[in-house]
């Protein structure tokens, strides 16, 4: 079993996914204070707490999903700052909706 089917499974005991989602957590409270120090410390360690969070909590997937669809734009702006395939996925959908909309005015 390679090392990436070992992490997987340790994913999914509950206890683990427990403790990851409190680590980012942990590390997003933190990131303020290494904020502090020069260069971008504070922003990659809230990345990070960001992360693990919505990788191991459900719930803290609905709140976010909530946060976008209150606030589309700064949604628009996490999704591209965690790379994420469906924001590019939408963004092309949504220009072509764009698209298609101005060619319909014409």
């Amino acid at each position: 079993m390679s090392l990436r089917d070992q992490w997987i499974a340790a994913g999914k005991v509950p206890a683990v996914r427990s403790a990851l989602f409190i680590l980012g957590l942990f590390l997003m409270i933190v990131s303020p204070l290494a904020g502090v120090l020069p260069g971008p410390g504070g922003i990659l360690v809230f990345a990070a707490g960001l992360a693990l969070t919505l990788k191991y909590s459900e719930w803290a997937k609905r709140k976010y999903v909530e946060f976008k669809r209150k606030h589309p734009k700064k949604g628009r702006w996490t999704d591209w700052g965690m790379r994420r395939p469906s924001a590019r996925r939408r963004e092309e959908i949504r220009k072509q909706r764009e698209a298609a909309a101005l060619a319909q005015d014409d």
